[in-house]
């Protein structure tokens, strides 16, 4: 994994195929789980995009990312199973605390659409290298400076990490301990927050400065490094996921 990127080098199918076809799998899976709130298919949705990851040999990459929304789960399911409005059903109780079958069961279909949108975006994202992903998006009409505002997204969280470890290393050689009891570590944290800031600021600076010397506000058309390349299969997968999207839009009007 490259310390500017989340993307993870890696030969797979899942790598090769269009960034612009994975991120319209993005904006349909998650779609989809909304418009049919079934639990058949919302764990099929969640599946598949974990077969997807899987495919794409990141799997072990997307368990810590999974991890980060524990907590987020965890109140899910408290939240719903308590005070869910159609609760009914005692499922258990715990002393005082009551939990119902309506609320478990709406607060799965939850859980399981908060970890297919994580599967979904680790598709797109740890497959992906943004650079591509953002030049195919300028290349259909998308204006370079949103490009450059979604790309410095996708390298905010790494470059972030990756400035943080370079300062902490700077701190622990000047004799500042980093690592240790949660009381070390939060005396630590604020020390680091202050050169990590400047330091950003910094490169954001120096970012607009390069990007004006090679005269990225210039009118006139853009010329690109790479050539345009064609992806396998490419029109048959958007044209399946268009299929899948308007079948669930018909399947949940009619029904």
């Amino acid at each position: 994994m490259s310390a500017m990127t989340l993307y993870v080098e890696k030969n797979s199918i899942i790598h090769h195929m269009d960034p612009l076809t994975k991120l319209m799998y993005v904006f349909v899976s998650i779609a989809a789980t909304y418009i049919v709130p079934v639990h058949e298919f919302v764990f099929l949705t969640a599946a598949f995009s974990l077969l997807l990851i899987i495919i794409g040999k990141v799997f072990m990459k997307i368990l810590p990312i999974i991890a980060i929304s524990i907590i987020l789960i965890i109140s899910i399911i408290i939240v719903q199973g308590m005070f869910h409005p159609d609760n009914k059903t005692v499922l258990f109780s715990i002393g005082a605390i009551t939990f119902y079958q309506e609320g478990l069961s709406y607060a799965v279909l939850l859980t399981v659409r908060v970890i297919n949108m994580l599967s979904a975006f680790g598709v797109l994202i740890l497959t992906t290298k943004p650079d591509e992903l953002i030049e195919r998006l300028i290349k259909k009409g998308m204006s370079p400076k949103i490009g450059y505002v979604f790309l410095s997204v996708l390298q905010i969280i790494p470059q972030i990490r990756a400035t943080m470890g370079k300062i902490a290393d700077a701190q622990r050689s000047r004799g500042m301990e980093t690592e240790g009891s949660l009381i070390v570590r939060i005396r630590a944290f604020f020390p680091l927050i202050g050169p990590v800031v400047l330091n950003s600021l910094n490169d954001t600076r120096e970012r607009a400065i390069a990007l004006e010397m090679r005269g990225f506000n210039t009118k006139g058309k853009k010329t690109f490094l790479n050539e345009s390349r064609e992806y396998p299969y490419r029109k048959i997968i958007q044209f399946l996921l268009i299929a899948i999207l308007m079948a669930t839009i018909v399947w949940r009007v009619l029904l």
